[in-house]
Parts: structure tokens; C-alpha cells; sequence
């Protein structure tokens, strides 16, 4: 899979994106929504391989660095690497995260919170499965 180029990011309409998506992809990338919790496709999945952007096939965490935390969405402790997500304080329904898009074509993927108690970086990431694709080693 090979990521979507930048320039053609940049000239997508929604309605490109709603072409380009499934409906619960669509929303949770491009709306900033959420699927329910335990009900995604990666909730509890351990094959091997790269997590990609749904959206635009950008590489996001690598399958050794998820692990089950129980909050009901795929969580992972760290990014595959440099300048792949963008992380934005969020308040939005009376609660105070981090939000956490796509670097590259700013589809919302989920968010981020401290886990000094469960991973060695001290990060959770909990992402919805509508906003990735598993790539399989």
C-alpha cells in the first residue's frame, strides 16, 4: 500500500472522502466521531504487520507496539515514527484529551493518554479501527 501524495490530499473534496471511505470510516476520520467501544475490527486482533491511515495509507504503529488495555479500542504505546501523527488538546464533551490525527491527511484516528502503569513509554493510544488498515507482515 502505498501512501496517497500530499498534492492529492490537498485537492480532495468531502465528497471525494466520502467516495473514498466506508460510512463509519468517513465518520470517525473525517467527522472526529468514534465507533463503540469493543466493537472494532483491530479491538482484539494479534497479527503481525503495519497499521496504516485508512484514509491515506500512511504507516501509523507498527503490530509490536499494540497491546490489550482493555479501554475497548486498539491501543498501542507508540508511533512507528517521527511526523506521522499530530497530537491537539481536545475539550470537547466536558473532558480534557489528546487528540490524535493523521500527519498527513488529518483524519482523526482517536486519542492519546498517559499509562505510566502499563507501558514502558507511558503512552495508551486507543484508536479506532474504522480509522486504520492492518497491513499484514
Amino acid at each position: 500500500m502505498k501512501p496517497l501524495d500530499k498534492a492529492v490530499i490537498e485537492t480532495m473534496s468531502e465528497a471525494d472522502w466520502q467516495n473514498r471511505l466506508d460510512d463509519l470510516s468517513y465518520y470517525v476520520l473525517r467527522q472526529k466521531g468514534t465507533e463503540r467501544a469493543f466493537t472494532g475490527l483491530y479491538t482484539d486482533t494479534e497479527a503481525d504487520g503495519v497499521y496504516r491511515c485508512k484514509g491515506c495509507h500512511t504507516p501509523l504503529f507498527d503490530s509490536s507496539a499494540k497491546f490489550h488495555s482493555g479501554c475497548g479500542w486498539p491501543s498501542f504505546d507508540k508511533v512507528i515514527g517521527d511526523n506521522v501523527v499530530d497530537e491537539t488538546l481536545d475539550l470537547s464533551h466536558g473532558m480534557r484529551r489528546i487528540e490524535v490525527t493523521c500527519h498527513h491527511c488529518g483524519g482523526h484516528l482517536g486519542h492519546v493518554f498517559p499509562d505510566n502503569h502499563v507501558t514502558d513509554t507511558g503512552l495508551r493510544y486507543c484508536i479506532n479501527s474504522a480509522a486504520v488498515v492492518l497491513d499484514e507482515a
